[in-house]
């Protein structure tokens, strides 16, 4: 079964990018960086969220990512499914910070439980069918509004949503143009799907 073993960000300042993270999120080998000077601009047409286990969490890192230098583009707050809020970095790239509890059962952390890529893309079905023939299993699925993949023991989950929802969820506008600015590391690629998202071979080596 088709695994993700990292996610690439291409920025323009990759030392900075890499203060950023370390300082708002501490992330480990699942987030790589790279330098790059491809025009981009609006909504790349995906997002990156940390799953963590209570609200305290969420709000751990949604302040430690503004004090570090990001915008806060939807303040933490309880749902229908859980607690989240959005964040986006200074390298545009935007973050969901999420919990499905409601209540906290102990003191704040910043452990992340899930690192999950959401893909915005125009056809959720016809996504699906090419990842599924890219060797990826489906976990979860919702129609054409939303599908999920099996992470096996891939350190990153893969979903699909329809673009334009992604960007209402992000608190964004849907438009955008330009690239990317991410590469999907897996032993699946290389490839590009439908929506331009560009998977490289897991092992390939990034900046950073």
């Amino acid at each position: 079964m088709t695994s993700l073993a990292h996610i690439t960000l291409e920025v323009t300042d990759v030392d900075a990018a890499e203060d950023f993270y370390r300082t708002a999120f501490g992330l480990d080998g699942r987030l790589r960086l790279a330098a790059t000077e491809a025009p981009s601009s609006g909504f790349r047409g995906f997002t990156l969220s940390l799953v963590v286990a209570q609200p305290a969490d969420v709000d751990a890192l949604a302040e430690a990512a503004v004090a570090a230098g990001a915008t806060l583009l939807k303040p933490p707050a309880k749902s229908l499914w859980g607690y989240g809020g959005v964040v986006q970095a200074p390298d545009g790239t935007v973050w969901q910070l999420a919990s499905s509890a409601k209540k906290n059962t102990g003191p704040a952390s910043r452990n992340v439980r899930e690192f999950v890529l959401l893909l915005g893309v125009e056809d959720v079905k016809a996504a699906k069918q090419f990842y599924v023939g890219r060797g990826l299993a489906v976990a979860k699925s919702f129609g054409s509004k939303y599908v999920e993949f099996d992470a096996g023991t891939g350190p990153v989950k893969l979903a699909l949503y329809k673009r334009r929802g992604l960007a209402k969820v992000a608190g964004v506008s849907p438009e955008g143009s330009g690239s990317h600015r991410v590469l999907i590391g897996s032993d699946a690629g290389p490839f590009t799907d439908p929506d331009g998202f560009a998977w490289t071979a897991a092992a390939e080596a990034a900046s950073r």
